[in-house]
């Protein structure tokens, strides 16, 4: 790890230059929800100033550019007796700027199952390589709790981190590519009153989470309460809708849809992001759903958060980032559920 500090000038052109020679996303206001409050996303921009860096958290995750909602895996085309199958997993070089560092680490749960995982995914690693990440520090929302699960700091997964001090950004510089993007601007090497300002931010930003949750035994706790009677207590509320699933920036679970034109010459297979949450998720052939009940679904997605299954190592794989509690339509929060679980098990 290399680290640099910039003025903001400089680091605006820096983004311009990655612009100008790269499709690159960044944060912008999209929308306003009835409360007045503004909405962000990652959208195509074209130099700095399309950017809100300064922006709370986009309200889907970064996951979209590297796991779509759909993608196609494979097409056919049938001539006669001969058939071929077309499969491209290539992607060409983009940048994204301004992740927060909840999304990166999201990243890097993600990249532990589909690139390091049993069955790696070459369209995911595809999408991963050829992207130029760019993470930003920033002041965390009222409902954030990534400080709780250690996600508030990111030390890998990324090409450049900001972290603003004093006007300027310090930078962690953790790959050759970005080095060479910089050599077009002016940095410096930090001075010690630079360093330690670094560290009085990385203070001040750990200080400023205001939503706890006490995670240091959960997954015992979750061992112990799994017939715990609040799971139909919450499982009640839940309208199986995957609203949760679809802002999270580590679901993963995914269907395959297979489409043949009416003509039998072409066909494509697909895969979409699903959710454990949706109605007929652990449906089999011949009709048997193997969670039938709303408490059974919203539960496996807990633990699968929180307790870890086979595919990531039996991690946790929340961030913290609550998106899923803004989404969620009735107001099923994790916060309130694992504490709720947590008065259970001393009861």
């Amino acid at each position: 790890m290399i680290f640099k500090v910039i003025t903001k000038d400089e680091f605006k052109k820096f983004v311009d230059g990655l612009a100008e020679e790269n499709e690159t996303f960044g944060p912008k206001l999209v929308d306003t929800r009835a409360d007045g409050t503004a909405i962000y996303d990652f959208r195509r921009a074209s130099c700095f100033d399309d950017m809100d860096l300064d922006y709370t958290i986009s309200h889907t995750s970064i996951k979209r550019f590297f796991l779509p909602f759909r993608e196609t895996l494979s097409e056919f085309n049938f001539s006669g007796d001969d058939w071929e199958q077309t499969i491209e997993y290539r992607n060409n070089p983009r940048a994204i700027v301004g992740v927060r560092a909840c999304d990166i680490n999201a990243l890097n749960i993600l990249d532990r199952i589909l690139m390091g995982g049993e069955f790696p995914s070459p369209y995911y690693i595809a999408r991963r390589r050829n992207t130029f990440l760019v993470g930003m520090d920033h002041d965390p929302l009222e409902d954030c709790f990534c400080e709780s699960l250690g996600q508030h700091l990111v030390h890998r997964g990324f090409d450049l981190f900001c972290t603003e001090i004093d006007g300027k950004y310090y930078l962690k510089v953790n790959s050759a590519k970005a080095l060479a993007f910089l050599r077009n601007v002016e940095t410096h090497s930090p001075t010690h009153e630079e360093d330690h300002m670094l560290i009085e931010r990385k203070k001040a930003l750990k200080a400023s989470f205001k939503a706890k949750v006490d995670v240091s035994a959960l997954p015992s706790v979750l061992d112990i309460g799994f017939k715990h009677d609040l799971w139909k207590k919450w499982g009640d509320k839940c309208l199986n809708c995957g609203s949760c699933a679809m802002v999270c920036p580590t679901c993963y679970c995914y269907a395959m849809e297979e489409t043949i034109d009416v003509g039998l010459k072409t066909s494509k297979k697909e895969r979409v992001q699903y959710s454990c949450n949706l109605v007929d998720f652990a449906e089999v052939a011949g009709g048997h759903n193997f969670r039938p009940l709303k408490e059974d679904k919203l539960k496996y997605r807990y633990y699968h958060h929180y307790r870890g299954f086979a595919q990531n190592r039996e991690d946790p794989i929340c961030v913290g980032c609550n998106r899923c509690g803004r989404a969620c339509l009735v107001g099923i929060n994790p916060r309130e559920v694992i504490n709720d679980l947590l008065m259970e098990s001393k009861s």
